[in-house]
């Protein structure tokens, strides 16, 4: 039997079970597609983390569903000087010990971030404008930094905090065991079990008011299949990663609900800029290793992306779930660059950049991706692959479980990779900072640069947008850099952008987020 005709099998199997009526009270059951590494909310700027440590640990600003800021552990913020804001924190709340929260445990947060060992994709770009931390009073910090910097408020809503009295010391294993793992944040801890299951219960005592759910085991379901099949047997209550192709399906259901929205996250292609002589998993067709990376000339780079018919990629292997692109961010959004184009698909174009570039005919890679942390990645990645086979690049596609993925990309173990980057400040700097901005950890910058790509201009031109206090220019600065990236040096390779979707059963609804993030506090008793 092949996969395919197993998978439409359990799927028909379970709908002659039917869905579950409502779950036993209060509880509630998540399966996600994404696997979470750690239980330390400053290991590793990735979403399925992200996801899980925010039932445990609060931030000072929230960011709501469309990416707008909200008051969290901070009631309000303001620049009191063009290089000093000021933070005014929330009276009252309380550590899951019961201790009070205050500004310095902000600041121990602060000074924590870019310490974190052996992290794979580091927060420190999101706090690399601070030059000093100011604690005024119990309820009061002042960030001071090198020059105006508007985006602060936006940074920190992604940065998780900590208590001083249960994170000194602590490294990421004591998160892990649950020791250190002591937050302000709407959910305890109860079990950890590193992918598998994390289960929580409800923080009574929370200051923004208690949860609707009492449990909520919260579970790492890698295979897509699976997660339908559970969501539809009622062994879970809310699955994200929705299957492309269980949508029309789950439609049609009236004991499913789906919930979509446009998100922040682009699959995109990106080479090895590191090492220029003999190049990793590259050779020649005979199989023989190449002097020289080819992908460090750029006639090579355009080559592959104009290889890649986007639009098929979006129909046929996404299904509709994702929208072609030639930049990072969707249409609407502040700095996406208008005159920046889906670059249009033409092979015989690149066949002769490559002769150009003196390879007529072609040259043998290795592609790699992860297969079980974004939807349809291994597809997609085998689909590229025949499409550059095409032009004369054969292509070999190795796919990896995210966790061994993830460590061997930091590593830059990879000459070219898949990678996936939700920008979920809703502009370009982010992505411009870690993934694009040159390798520098005492900067905080190039965080996530796993390629290591460096260019200085571009730093540059990041850095001036950064400190740029007026929209409208800086706005400006970014749609420049995006076309530098893009267009000018085809850095990255950008695929498409994903559209998100989560399923639930009858009896629970989800607000869809354009960051991804798959939470309980997202979940809700439907009326």
């Amino acid at each position: 039997m092949t996969r395919l005709t197993m998978r439409h099998a359990l799927l028909a199997s379970v709908l002659t079970i039917g869905v579950a009526g409502p779950a036993a009270a209060q509880n509630l059951t998540i399966a996600i597609g994404g696997s979470p590494t750690s239980l330390d909310p400053h290991f590793y700027n990735a979403s399925p983390n992200i996801s899980l440590t925010q039932h445990l640990f609060d931030r000072l600003v929230e960011q709501d569903a469309t990416a707008r800021l909200r008051p969290m552990l901070a009631e309000s913020w303001r620049a009191i000087e063009p290089t000093v804001w000021e933070f005014k924190l929330r009276p009252g709340v309380k550590w899951h010990d019961g201790r009070d929260f205050t500004a310095d445990d902000v600041a121990f947060t602060l000074e924590r971030v870019p310490t974190v060992r052996n992290s794979p994709g580091s927060f420190a770009g999101l706090i690399r404008a601070i030059t000093r931390v100011e604690v005024v009073d119990p309820l009061t910090l002042r960030f001071h930094t090198a020059a105006p910097h508007p985006l602060l408020p936006t940074e920190l809503a992604s940065i998780q905090i900590i208590s001083r009295h249960a994170g000194t010391g602590a490294e990421t294993e004591q998160y892990n065991a649950g020791t250190a793992a002591v937050g302000t944040g709407p959910y305890r801890l109860s079990a950890y079990r590193s992918g598998d299951r994390t289960e929580f219960t409800r923080n009574d005592a929370y200051w923004g008011g208690a949860q609707p759910w009492a449990r909520v085991s919260y579970r790492f379901v890698a295979n897509d299949a699976a997660r339908t099949a559970a969501l539809l047997a009622g062994d879970v209550d809310l699955i994200d990663q929705v299957p492309s192709s269980d949508l029309a399906r789950l439609r049609r259901d009236q004991r499913v609900s789906l919930h979509e929205i446009q998100g922040l996250r682009l699959i995109y292609l990106m080479p090895n800029y590191n090492r220029v002589e003999d190049p990793l998993f590259v050779t020649d067709n005979d199989g023989r290793p190449l002097a020289r990376n080819p992908f460090h000339d750029v006639r090579v780079r355009r080559a592959m992306s104009i290889a890649i018919d986007r639009q098929a990629l979006a129909d046929r292997v996404m299904e509709g779930t994702a929208k072609p692109t030639g930049q990072w961010l969707p249409p609407g959004s502040f700095s996406y660059n208008p005159d920046v184009p889906v670059p249009a698909h033409d092979p015989d174009g690149a066949r002769r950049l490559l002769a150009d570039a003196g390879f007529p005919q072609g040259f043998r890679i290795t592609l790699h991706a992860p297969n079980d942390r974004y939807p349809n990645d291994a597809r997609t990645a085998q689909a590229v692959a025949q499409m550059w086979t095409r032009i004369g690049v054969r292509t070999e596609v190795q796919t990896l479980p995210w966790s061994t993925y993830a460590a061997r990309n930091s590593r830059q173990e990879f000459n070219m990779r898949m990678g996936g980057w939700g920008s979920v400040t809703g502009e370009a700097s982010y992505m411009l900072v870690n993934i694009f901005g040159t390798y520098d950890r005492e900067a905080r910058r190039g965080a996530a640069n796993s390629s290591r790509y460096s260019n200085p201009a571009l730093d540059a031109l990041t850095a001036r947008a950064a400190a740029t206090l007026d929209d409208t220019q800086r706005e400006a600065m970014l749609r420049e850099a995006v076309k530098i990236v893009t267009v000018d040096d085809v850095a990255m390779l950008p695929l498409f952008q994903l559209v998100n979707f989560w399923a639930t059963r009858r009896g629970v609804t989800y607000e869809a987020r354009m960051d991804e993030r798959t939470t309980a506090m997202g979940a809700r008793p439907a009326n």
